[in-house]
């Protein structure tokens, strides 16, 4: 393990897996952030290939990596989340980019008790999927619609002192958290209008299911929100059912 010290603001984790074709471009679009403060929290899951030759070419100030076999993306970002200094914590996947509009976002960050999130964009290396802009706030009736995109989150760190990734989910367990704390009213929810990654569409989660969360969603919504919110999502599933 590497550990550069330094002032931290926010940890950005990243868990990997032979990404050696995508990483060198994604840590250059982390460097080019003007904001200072900015760690990487690389989670390698044993690579066999030039992933963490890469990484330590990278010439970032603040980093810490580890490199061991897990249990999948999300048993790497809970370890992520362990071994981050920073007040806030920021997951990016491998094969995505950071835009300026990242450092913009985490100037406003000033609250250990508040979520701060913007848009995301969208992209794929697969021609047939087209590009993407997910934009806009979110309220609790529209999380329980609709997965919003982890990248376009900067967490405080007080959110993982009482929740974590459930290792259930193989796909959906960052929507699981999500649910719960959007229903958390102890933590505030800011939305600022800019786009902050370029995401690749074409991952992981595009087109893999996840039936223990999709068996489970409706009683996370239930934990995390109330009765009210589980009802109105109940009888939108229930006309959709019925509209086939």
């Amino acid at each position: 393990m590497n550990d550069r010290s330094g002032e931290v603001l926010v940890s950005i984790v990243i868990a990997t897996y032979n990404a050696a074709l995508h990483l060198e471009a994604c840590l250059q679009s982390v460097s080019a952030q003007t904001a200072a403060g900015i760690e990487v929290v690389l989670v390698d899951g044993g690579s066999t290939d030039h992933t963490l030759e890469i990484m330590k070419a990278s010439g970032l100030p603040l980093l810490q990596w580890v490199s061991e076999p897990d249990k999948g993306i999300y048993d790497a970002l809970n370890k992520g989340v362990r071994m981050a200094r920073g007040k806030y914590v920021y997951f990016l996947g491998a094969d995505d980019r950071l835009l300026p509009g990242f450092s913009d976002l985490l100037a406003q960050a000033k609250d250990d008790h508040t979520v701060y999130y913007g848009d995301s964009e969208g992209y794929s290396d697969k021609g047939e999927v087209p590009y993407i802009l997910m934009k806009g706030s979110f309220s609790q009736y529209r999380l329980a619609k609709l997965c919003m995109n982890h990248q376009s989150i900067i967490y405080p760190k007080t959110v993982f002192e009482k929740y974590t990734y459930n290792l259930r989910y193989k796909v959906f367990a960052d929507w699981a958290l999500n649910l719960l704390l959007w229903g958390d009213h102890s933590f505030r929810k800011q939305h600022y209008p800019v786009s902050i990654v370029l995401y690749n569409l074409s991952g992981f989660s595009f087109d893999t299911r996840d039936p223990l969360f999709e068996q489970d969603r409706l009683q996370l919504i239930r934990k995390g929100m109330g009765w009210w919110m589980y009802m109105r999502i109940r009888l939108k599933d229930f006309k959709k059912k019925m509209a086939k």
